[in-house]
Parts: structure tokens; sequence; C-alpha cells
């Protein structure tokens, strides 16, 4: 019987067990808390997200991950995980904000994204240019090629309020610096962030959040597990590769031989198709509470679990027990 009949990407089941992959990073990742080894910390979470993989009914490969094949023990692009199952195209970053971790500052996570087989852009690890605002706008309101003085007043108008009134996201960075100074000369506030841009890209999507718009350039490899997550809560986002020079670009055209890799990406262009996104938070930020540890061996989670189909956001505590766990080491 066809995968169509048989599976879908937003099966409760595969769900939760997304959920256990991130959990677990999490948890291992968090024992590096504050210790400034960013490194450890890193490769706790690789690991333990590896072996959480083997529990999962899907023949999986990643497509997004933190590097290329020579550089395991990364989750490489390429690599195949799981235990079985259907096809399924997977983009990991099994700790987002390495440095927040290491230095014990909000909004560090562990990602992971699911898709069905060829619906997630397969990008290179290089930057991305990128744009969010969240759901129940008009459609196709922003543009990425347009000035950032314009997407904010079309974005306040739509919204019914004062430009003054919005806040705008972005990594604080030296190649920002113009973009930072026109959107404030525009009269919008800035939050800037040291690390974590698809915590921010979520963020713009979530009423709750202090943030409107996401603005700016990171990496690739997050600009597609945000349009995943994106895709999940109805938001919109653009996004663009840049390059570096005509070894990027090949790179790049490589992997979507039919594509312009300097084409302007739409939503759908980075996550297309049934899409499920999971993270768990490792430090406590905006979006998602730290991992906390409530006695020797036992550890609290706090997730959060979106679904493209259904558009359904669910936040889950977990309590967990590692000492029993494979994955978990303190």
């Amino acid at each position: 019987m066809p995968f169509s009949q048989n599976y879908k990407v937003t099966d409760r089941n595969l769900a939760l067990e997304l959920v256990r992959v991130t959990e677990a990073a999490a948890i291992s990742s968090a024992a590096w808390t504050g210790r400034g080894k960013k490194n450890d910390a890193d490769g706790a979470a690789v690991q333990a997200m590896r072996t959480a993989f083997d529990t999962v009914a899907i023949e999986g490969t990643v497509v997004i991950g933190e590097g290329e094949m020579d550089e395991a023990p990364m989750l490489y692009i390429g690599e195949k995980v799981g235990a079985g199952g259907p096809a399924m195209d997977i983009a990991v970053d099994p700790l987002e904000g390495t440095n927040l971790c290491a230095k014990d500052m909000p909004n560090a996570m562990t990602m992971v994204a699911l898709a069905e087989k060829g619906n997630f852009l397969h990008a290179p690890d290089i930057y991305m240019q990128k744009l969010v605002v969240g759901p129940n706008l008009p459609d196709d309101l922003i543009d990425l090629d347009a000035p950032i003085e314009q997407t904010l007043k079309d974005l306040a108008k739509a919204k019914g309020r004062d430009v003054s009134e919005l806040t705008m996201c972005a990594l604080d960075r030296e190649r920002h610096e113009e973009l930072i100074a026109r959107a404030r000369e525009a009269g919008a506030r800035v939050m800037l962030l040291t690390d974590g841009d698809v915590a921010a890209a979520i963020a713009a999507c979530i009423d709750d959040s202090r943030v409107d718009i996401y603005a700016g350039s990171g990496g690739a490899p997050e600009g597609v597990l945000a349009a995943a997550a994106v895709r999940c809560v109805g938001g919109q986002m653009q996004g663009r590769l840049l390059f570096e020079d005509d070894s990027q670009v090949e790179r790049a055209r490589s992997m979507a031989p039919d594509k312009d890799p300097t084409r302007k990406l739409g939503l759908h262009d980075m996550a297309r198709g049934d899409v499920l996104f999971s993270a768990t938070g490792v430090t406590s930020g905006t979006l998602l509470r730290g991992v906390r540890y409530t006695g020797p061996s036992r550890a609290r989670t706090h997730s959060i679990v979106m679904r493209s189909k259904s558009g359904t956001v669910r936040f889950i505590e977990g309590r967990h027990d590692f000492s029993t766990k494979t994955w978990a080491a303190r």
C-alpha cells in the first residue's frame, strides 16, 4: 500500500517519538550548561539525538544537518537514521545556541523537523537572508526585496498599529548594522540576539511574544528549520541563500540541479507538504523553559510540537528518570 495511505507525518505517535528525540538531546546537552564548553555540549546533544532516532519508526535521511559526512560525529547531511519505516527527510539542529548553552544564556534549544522525502530544501551550510512575520496577516505581506521601512509600514497597517509599536528581532552582528539603523529610524524597536534565530523566527509567529518581525541573515540550515516551524503556525517567510564564492553556488546547484540557487525562496520552497516540528528547551527563554534537574537522576523538560496539517501547537512537559536512559549522561 502506498505511503500516503499508510502513514502521515501528522500521525500523533510519530509526533511523540520526535519529542523524545529532542528531549534526549536537551537533557544530555543541559549537563554542560554554563561550563564554557560549547563543543562538548553539542557533542552530547548529537550523540543523544542519534541514539534516540534509533527508536523512531522511519527510514530517515538527514538533509539539513550540522555538516558533511567527513565532519562526523555531527549528524551529517546524508546520514541515515531511524528504525525503519516510511522514507522521511530530516532537518536537525541538535543544539541551537551552543554558545548560549556554554554561557547559560536564554534560548538554547534542540530541534528536529520531519517531512516526506523530497519536501525540504537541500541547502549547504552557508548564510541565508530571512524575513518572517506571523499568521493572520494579508497574503504576500512581505517581500525580501522591499526596503525594511516599507515592510514595517505595511506590517503596522495590517496589524492596525503604528510602526513605533512594532518590534523587529535580529541577530546582533556587524552585517546587520544598516538594517538595524534603518528599522530604528523608521520608528520600530529592535530586539538584538547573540544567537538562536530559529527561536526568534518562531517568536514572530506567537501572539504573546514581544516580536512582530524577524529580519536579517543567519545559517541556511536554521532557515529551513525555521521554515518548517513557520509552516506549522501559518506564518509567512521568505529567504535567499547568500554565497561567498562560486564553489558555494555550485554546491547549492548540485543539491537542486533544476533550480536557480540564487532565487528568492518562498515558505513552500523551503518546507513543503506535511511537516512536523519539535523543539525542547535547554536553557529557559522566550519560547521554552530549560531543562530542570529535580533530583540526582531526574529532570523535567519543556517542549513544543507543531504540525502543519492541523496547525496544532502543543507544549509538552516531560518528567524523566534519565538514569535508565541510554542517551543520558551527567
